[in-house]
């Protein structure tokens, strides 16, 4: 399982190990595992043009440092320091000591320096990891900006040391302007341990950002390297472990294959169908059939034992899977089920909806059901509860904006959740998996942009249902739900468009994946 802790705790964490470190020492094992992932993505280190975006704080001195690493192997390094001033000191020292250049934003030189740098004036060290970084000018010759992009332009790797894990609000300008040049620098963009400009904690961009083709993260993951907006931002990213002890309980999961395989049902020799456990379908209307269709194919290959469909689509579902058990009684007297999938496609009835919510197993609602669910009625629920909105309908049960949610999901899931009492599936770019109780939200690292297509939500209530039914949690059901359907998405699509039928199809083979690796 990948782990996410907050800033606030990794902050403690580097505390406490520096407190037992000679001075420096965990910079340093930062900028080696750096400068080692450059390397990497170089390839050829002797030759190469690497700059430097050095703001004030930790990040950096991290970058100074792996700077004069990658200088002592031969490349030629330049340094552009958004505050000269108040650059880390003994990072500078060292980029000069291998032979770097140094050049203010400005593009402005030190004197003395043909190469462009700039006196480091009375740096004082890092000066700490927070805030936004501004830009103040050098001394020396006259202000150039056009050479800094220039600098960055022919750079085979720029290293972006801006702002650290602190960083709040959006860059100023002068840091903004520097992000987008280094968005059209054509060699690679690298991340100190998150692109400047995303919020560590929450994965919320606000304007300007870097967009990175690898982040080097150190001794955790950011619950924002792990949730989009900031998650496209980070491009691939690379853990590289500097020694931290963290709490057992982190901010965000991100569950692996072992994760997924120890929570699948696996039937015994005593089970039966009933004893697998048996879930019920209340989906599908005169006008959205197919609805109830897809939701039934996930939920007989989620792991439950029968599937009990309710509903006015029974033929519709017959059709395609005679295995299915019908009823035109409701879902009250449609028989024993062990947990109920309720709203794929149902249109305006909200009779089932009630009837669902009524009973004293688990329940998960979807689509229709989203929008006809009495609040009150969820949140008297004694039984659990899973509610798998996509943005849209969030932001609808939120009374916010669309925007508003893909801008924040991290916090939408979250407020969710705790309005309604209930487990929240929240769909999308990231899917997250948030529980009413205090514990960590999960992200879902499985899917494919072809899984935006018409029916894909239908399949993957079906699938959670089912799971719900064979006696796992509500968030265990969606996560590992979530998990399956994504990497059958992935093994549906192969790069090409599919339908939520192929993604149905495809889930065996996830399974399959999951169970054998």
């Amino acid at each position: 399982m990948r782990t996410a802790y907050s800033v606030e705790t990794v902050r403690a964490a580097e505390r406490e190990l520096m407190a037992r470190l000679p001075e420096g020492a965990l910079m340093q094992r930062a900028a080696a595992g750096l400068a080692a992932a450059c390397a990497d993505l170089l390839g050829r280190v002797y030759g190469r043009r690497v700059v430097l975006l050095v703001g004030s704080g930790d990040n950096g001195g991290d970058a100074l440092y792996a700077g004069a690493r990658l200088a002592r192997r031969g490349a030629g390094v330049a340094a552009v320091l958004l505050a000269p001033e108040r650059a880390h000191s003994g990072g500078l020292a060292a980029l000069r000591r291998a032979g770097g250049r140094v050049v203010g934003v400005d593009g402005r030189g030190g004197p003395g320096d043909s190469g462009g740098p700039v006196d480091s004036g009375s740096a004082q060290g890092s000066g700490g990891s927070g805030g936004s970084a501004g830009g103040t000018r050098g001394t020396g010759d006259s202000p150039d900006p056009d050479r800094v992009d220039e600098l960055i332009h022919r750079a085979d790797l720029v290293l972006d040391g801006i702002v650290g894990i602190g960083g709040k609000g959006g860059l100023r300008p002068d840091a903004a302007r520097l992000a987008e040049v280094a968005g059209r620098a054509r060699g690679a963009v690298v991340a100190v341990d998150l692109p400047s400009g995303v919020d560590a904690d929450t994965g919320e961009v606000h304007g300007v950002a870097v967009r990175a083709d690898l982040t080097v993260t150190f001794g955790t993951h950011k619950p924002g390297l792990l949730i989009d907006p900031a998650r496209e931002y980070a491009g691939s990213v690379r853990l590289v472990d500097i020694g931290l002890s963290l709490p057992a309980s982190a901010e965000l999961e991100a569950l692996q294959h072992a994760d997924v395989r120890r929570l699948l049902p696996v039937p015994g020799g005593e089970s039966d169908k009933y004893r697998r456990g048996v879930v019920g379908i209340a989906a599908g209307s005169a006008r959205y059939p197919g609805a109830a269709v897809l939701a039934v194919a996930g939920a007989l290959r989620g792991g439950a034992g029968a599937v009990r469909y309710v509903g006015p689509a029974a033929d519709a579902v017959l059709a395609r899977f005679p295995e299915t058990l019908v009823s035109d009684q409701g879902p009250a007297r449609a028989g024993r089920v062990q947990a109920w999938v309720v709203g794929p496609g149902a249109g305006d009835d909200s009779a089932a909806v009630g009837e669902v919510l009524a009973s004293d197993v688990p329940v998960l609602i979807d689509a229709d059901g989203l929008r006809l669910a009495d609040r009150d009625a969820v949140r008297a629920r004694t039984a659990p509860t899973l509610m798998t909105p996509h943005a849209g309908e969030a932001a609808a049960l939120l009374g916010v904006a669309r925007e508003e949610v893909e801008g924040a999901r991290l916090a939408s899931a979250r407020e969710l959740a705790a309005r309604y009492s209930a487990t929240v599936l929240l769909k999308g770019s990231t899917t997250l998996v948030a529980d009413p109780a205090d514990g960590p939200v999960r992200v879902n690292p499985t899917g494919t942009a072809w899984l935006a297509t018409a029916g894909s939500g239908d399949v993957l209530s079906g699938l959670a249902g089912s799971l719900l039914a064979s006696g796992l949690s509500a968030l265990d059901a969606g996560s590992a739900a979530a998990y399956l359907h994504g990497l059958a998405g992935r093994f549906a699509a192969d790069g090409a468009p599919v339908g939520a039928h192929d993604v149905a199809e495809a889930v065996p083979g996830a399974w399959r994946d999951v169970r054998e690796e």
